[in-house]
């Protein structure tokens, strides 16, 4: 380990003391009491100390709120997310309607593609759930993001080619999709 890798979790260590309790009571005036406001305060001081740390941090609360804040956008978006397939599998009416292991099957599927997304790097993830969960255009979340429409077609392409993969692996009960459609 170099003195710079020391020297930057000596440093996220400071600010972890001297400001998570600020933090976690920023994150309440979004979140309520929700159970999330610790797992988000600490997710972003992971994601800090995961950071390059070669320049000081001139305004600390600030850069801690803007990773913060990306943080209750990716929950949100996973709950809408979460939200809109639950929608979809509610029954039209309660006969013919899927069953409990049906769901439940689904439900696992869901989480197993969650899993795999979270294995695409940060600007990769954000590209696709960009695009397919707020329906942004490429040149918008070339404009969100700041990157290239390039960078956005090829971050675009690695997340399909690995959803993919998933759907690959993970078929999904055919006969729940197919009684949902008709």
């Amino acid at each position: 380990m170099s003195g710079a890798d020391v020297s930057h979790r000596n440093d996220v260590g400071g600010l972890f003391r001297a400001h998570y309790t600020w933090l976690c009571a920023r994150l309440r005036r979004y979140l309520g009491a929700s159970p999330s406001v610790e797992d988000i305060a600490a997710e972003t001081f992971v994601q800090l100390l995961a950071s390059p740390g070669l320049t000081p941090i001139r305004e600390p609360r600030a850069l801690l709120s803007t990773i913060a804040r990306r943080l209750i956008y990716q929950l949100w978006r996973r709950r809408d997310l979460e939200r809109q397939h639950l929608d979809q599998l509610q029954p039209v009416d309660s006969v013919g309607g899927p069953s409990p292991e049906d769901l439940a099957q689904f439900s696992q599927t869901l989480k197993r593609l969650d899993r795999t997304l979270d294995r695409l790097p940060g600007k990769v993830r954000a590209t696709f759930l960009l695009s397919r969960i707020d329906g942004l255009t490429y040149p918008q979340i070339a404009a969100e993001l700041g990157i290239s429409l390039r960078s956005v077609s090829v971050y675009m392409t690695r997340s399909q080619a690995l959803c993919a993969q998933h759907s690959a692996n993970e078929p999904l009960n055919r006969t729940f999709l197919i009684q949902r459609s008709a």
